[in-house]
């Protein structure tokens, strides 16, 4: 058994008995369990199996035995037992929106609720509505989540895709026959969702290449082959489809298939009006043109002959980038090796899974300069969020702890991810918020109301001087749960005029705000904080989405606050603190 499928077994355990209402600490030591084994570094299935888990933090005897059985086994007793009566289908119910445990008991109790398939149906034939606790207001929010669902099912996030588009381009790169190999696409542009994932190969043996990318073991079924393509249905449900030219044709192809489509069709124009045709296959003058047809070696080479700059993948989305790139070099733009910090992270004080010191060492392995540490503030009850009392004592801790840092080479900031309550007030008064480093804003309850109350509530956190910047600003859940209605341009104005950082969440749940909003928020002078609002030392990997999702949105190092060096960024807080 695999440590992917033991996380998954680990989680399922935990929402069967949250199903049950079994002892809430037993369930908790599940999550933490699963959240263990999920970022643990080591071939920990490996050490499982030879029972060498001792020591590992999160990992008590009973887990301990359980993964043994799971490695030694391929199963485990407790959950084929736990899970008796349930299908795979039945915990997708815990993934639609405004779902709890409690109601999917009721509707499995009382109509035998196993699929999202099953609560459509109860919900549309009007009877969800007669149970207590549910009625109409309910059903339609449930069906409303279930449209939403439907619309995007044939979508994958980035966390469903990244892992296995970079294993896979791993693979075709060892491949003796392979010269030169890419992803195109949409998920080479950067998208934050994806349909499907488009390889393309440079090989004079196309036949040999197709025959054996099929033969991966991450394949599950071939939906399609040919001599120079095929098309596969991966594991999890992802479609991947591989396309093999020559070395000669793989700049054209390379640029034709990464989209999209609208700056194709712009490109292709541009070329005809220089007298070129361009096609996946090549750049030639048109018959009857004296243009000299350009030498291209390379995707840069296509912009160059049409009189344009450099464009990256990310900015192909005919919004401006090919009228720029006439006039200029394109900005370049953020690249992972930029970040020095992030903000936003959350420790067990609330509901993340490891202790201030486990995350402090994970940045530090990571190479980051400084962790901002922004535990829920105590609305988020669900969050298992901090009053005043226990808020001021792990800022203590943090304090206490920065002083064990030798040479001021690393620091934790501590800050607090404070509720914007319905009214706009925000979940501490001032005198708590001036004794943190910086305040996160954010909200996590009362998503429905009207489009004019949100964004006022939204703006008046804004303006209260201690918010340092707005965190999630829509709060979308990518695949699961759209954004509430806000008028994000008038959010961005708010930030320009109050000085208020603006959060590019970086959990590939969220990625919020979203890239399209990025270029507006440039031009009004808005500062991001690229914040990957980690749950667990691994989370803090989620930077790779954000800096994806940055790229996207036209933005430079020059614009993220967390691309400053500690000692900038320090100052940078401190001056903002002292304005208040």
């Amino acid at each position: 058994m695999t440590a992917t499928e033991a996380v998954t077994i680990f989680e399922r355990i935990a929402l069967l008995m949250e199903l049950k209402e079994e002892n809430p600490f037993k369930i908790r030591a599940y999550r933490t369990g699963a959240e263990v084994v999920e970022n643990f570094p080591g071939p920990i299935m490996q050490l499982a199996e030879k029972n060498e888990l001792a020591g590992i933090k999160g990992l008590g005897e009973a887990l301990r035995d359980k993964l043994h059985e799971m490695a030694t086994t391929g199963g485990l007793g407790f959950y084929d037992k736990l899970r008796e009566g349930f299908s795979d289908d039945f915990f997708e119910l815990f993934e639609v929106q405004g779902l709890g445990p409690k109601k999917i008991k009721v509707l499995h109790e009382t109509f035998g609720i196993s699929s999202v398939a099953d609560l459509k149906r109860v919900c549309e034939s009007g009877e969800v509505a007669k149970l207590a606790g549910f009625g109409s207001k309910t059903v339609v929010k449930l069906l409303e989540s279930l449209a939403f669902r439907e619309t995007h099912a044939q979508e994958f996030r980035g966390d469903q895709v990244a892992p296995l588009a970079e294993e896979i381009l791993g693979m075709l790169r060892l491949h003796p026959e392979i010269t030169r190999v890419s992803v195109a696409g949409s998920y080479r542009r950067g998208k934050e969702t994806v349909h499907d994932l488009d390889f393309l190969v440079a090989t004079r043996e196309p036949k040999l290449v197709i025959e054996d990318f099929v033969g991966i073991p991450q394949v599950q079924s071939i939906l399609g082959q040919g001599e120079t393509k095929a098309s596969v249905l991966l594991r999890n449900g992802l479609q991947c489809d591989l396309r093999a030219v020559s070395n000669a044709q793989f700049p054209f192809a390379l640029q034709y298939f990464t989209g999209s489509k609208e700056h194709n069709v712009t490109l292709r124009q541009r070329a005809l009006d220089r007298g070129l045709s361009l096609n996946e296959y090549g750049l030639k003058p048109v018959e009857g043109s004296n243009t000299v047809e350009p030498e291209v070696m390379e995707e840069g080479d296509i912009y160059r002959a049409l009189g344009l700059s450099w464009i990256e993948p990310e900015l192909r989305e005919n919004s401006g980038e090919i009228q720029l790139a006439e006039k200029q070099p394109l900005p370049k733009l953020v690249e992972l090796s930029n970040l020095r910090g992030v903000f936003h992270n959350h420790t067990t004080w609330s509901d993340g899974v490891a202790s201030l010191e486990a995350m402090a060492e994970e940045a530090q392995e990571l190479g980051l300069q400084y962790l901002g540490i922004a535990d829920h503030s105590k609305s988020s009850f669900q969050a298992n969020g901090l009053d005043a009392v226990r808020l001021l004592k792990q800022v203590e801790e943090i304090r206490a702890l920065n002083a064990t840092y030798d040479g001021g080479h690393f620091k934790i900031f501590a800050g607090s991810e404070v509720d914007i309550l319905k009214d706009g007030s925000l979940d501490f008064d001032d005198e708590v918020l001036s004794q943190l480093d910086y305040v996160v804003a954010s909200v996590h309850a009362s998503f429905t109301l009207p489009e004019a109350e949100m964004t006022k509530r939204i703006i008046k956190a804004m303006e209260n001087p201690y918010v340092t910047m707005l965190g999630h600003v829509s709060g979308r859940l990518l695949l699961q749960r759209p954004p509430y209605a806000v008028d994000i341009a008038a959010v961005i104005e708010a930030a320009a005029a109050t000085g208020t950082i603006i959060e590019l969440n970086a959990s590939p749940w969220r990625l919020d705000m979203d890239w399209r909003w990025w270029k507006l928020a440039k031009e009004k002078g808005v500062k991001c904080s690229i914040n990957p609002d980690a749950h667990s030392p691994r989370g803090l990997q989620d930077i790779f989405y954000g800096i994806r999702a940055a790229r996207k949105g036209w933005l430079t190092r020059e614009d993220i606050i967390n691309c400053l060096p500690l000692s900038k960024v320090d100052e940078f807080l401190r001056a903002k603190f002292l304005s208040r």
